[in-house]
């Protein structure tokens, strides 16, 4: 499937989850409804930057919760005043 394909709303319906796969890959589509336009689905960035970010640490393979975010402030306030 290419980019900008083109279909039709019933078959956006019947294979949701396969259009969702396909746009997480960063494609994109034009969804029509009786040969009309109606919308594009295209892949969300969120933070405004085409997917620039990488994962630098995940932090619920430290702990399986999660890390607080006092304990990550603090330990990056040590880090910090250690550097200077």
């Amino acid at each position: 499937m290419a980019n900008n394909t083109i279909i039709g709303l019933k078959k956006l319906r019947e294979n949701i989850d396969e259009y969702i796969a396909e746009v997480k890959k960063g494609r994109s589509f034009i969804v029509v409804r009786k040969s009309k336009p109606v919308f594009k689905l295209t892949p969300l960035d969120v933070w405004g930057d085409d997917g620039l970010w990488e994962t630098v640490i995940n932090f619920k393979k430290i702990k399986k919760s999660g890390v607080p975010i006092g304990g990550v402030i603090s330990a990056l306030k040590r880090l910090h005043a250690q550097n200077r």
